[in-house]
């Protein structure tokens, strides 16, 4: 990592999450002054609360995406020069049951806060975080390109493909060098893989209900989709892009204001059930079960993303294989359970990725 971050004064939007709280943790040792929008913690543990990252920070905001006027404010108080927008509802299963939330959130979400970026004269890059699931998936063994198709059968993976068109447009009508006399602020848009990693607790999501199932008293993981496919990189490796293309945005370097898919090689995507027996034997407990639901909603059989544009444009790559990213996240639960300094250990994981990275 460069020295760019030093003093960098930086907004980031759902910081209270797996993905958001990751990065202001990366962002705060790097040096920048860090100001944290978002609700309070979904989850109980939290990473957020776990490693005191709310002392961390220049401000800690407790508010909603689309609560225009508190983010205005948010942004004039802060004066960022580069927004990282994080901020969803991010779960395909809760979308099922909250599909007009999810939409507003996600959708809304991105319009609210390039609308209110373009009122605050000192940022100058944003970086809009989407998904992979944003194009329409086929189930065809080609990995999805940026310039492909843009869809979603569930209200989540739609919404993510709608945020894509949301950014576009409001980066066409508003943003220089598109707009004629536009806000200087250059925009890209990021798409990463399935990310695993320590800290996440969410619902409904494959590697907390691994730990859960591990760790808990019958030690036993229950697996509804076992040969689903995906791009599964640890949460370091698009963070680190991230944080990338922040900064080329940043400098001015042409051909960066885009859409990026950021993933892991192709030949290491897993399936479901290899990344429960790989996690479980990792942790050194815990026994998976293969059990279909009648009645539970629609889920992609096969997904992969072809990331030969970020390696050729941005010449970045994925430091971390299958086998690494499985083991930080297992030695960081495992840690967790021992009750050790997650803080310290976060960082220690950071310093490691970082060490890989140069």
């Amino acid at each position: 990592m460069s020295d760019f971050w030093r003093g960098k004064r930086v907004l980031v939007t759902g910081h209270t999450g797996f993905k958001g709280a990751w990065l202001s943790l990366w962002l705060t040792k790097l040096g920048a002054a860090v100001t944290g929008y978002s609700l309070a913690p979904k989850t109980n543990p939290s990473l957020f609360e776990l490693t005191g990252l709310g002392g961390q920070l220049s401000s800690n905001i407790s508010a909603d995406i689309n609560d225009q006027h508190r983010l205005g404010a948010a942004l004039t108080s802060s004066s960022p020069e580069i927004v990282f927008h994080l901020a969803a509802q991010a779960l395909v299963r809760d979308s099922y049951s909250d599909p007009v939330g999810t939409f507003a959130t996600n959708v809304g979400g991105v319009a609210t806060l390039l609308d209110s970026v373009r009122r605050c004269p000192s940022v100058r890059a944003v970086v809009v975080v989407t998904s992979d699931k944003c194009y329409e998936n086929r189930e065809w063994v080609w990995p999805y390109r940026e310039i492909d198709r843009l869809g979603g059968r569930d209200p989540y993976s739609a919404s993510k493909g709608c945020a894509e068109i949301a950014t576009r447009s409001m980066q066409l009508s508003f943003f220089a060098p598109y707009a004629a006399e536009g806000h200087p602020a250059r925009i890209a848009s990021v798409r990463a893989g399935n990310v695993i990693g320590g800290g996440d607790w969410a619902n409904d999501r494959l590697v907390p209900d691994i730990v859960r199932g591990c760790l808990g008293p019958d030690a036993e993981v229950r697996l509804r989709n076992p040969n689903a496919i995906r791009p599964w990189q640890h949460v370091l490796e698009p963070l680190g892009a991230y944080l990338e293309i922040a900064e080329k945005l940043a400098l001015g370097h042409p051909g960066i204001d885009e859409a990026w898919n950021i993933g892991p090689e192709i030949d290491e995507n897993r399936p479901v059930i290899q990344v429960a027996e790989a996690l479980a034997a990792a942790l050194g407990v815990g026994r998976v079960v293969c059990e279909k639901r009648e009645g539970d909603p629609h889920e992609a059989t096969l997904l992969q993303l072809d990331c030969q544009k970020a390696k050729s444009q941005l010449r970045w790559r994925p430091r971390l294989q299958f086998a690494d990213a499985i083991r930080y996240t297992a030695d960081w639960y495992a840690a967790w359970k021992r009750e050790q300094n997650m803080a310290a250990l976060t960082r220690a994981q950071i310093d490691e990725y970082e060490a890989l990275a140069a």
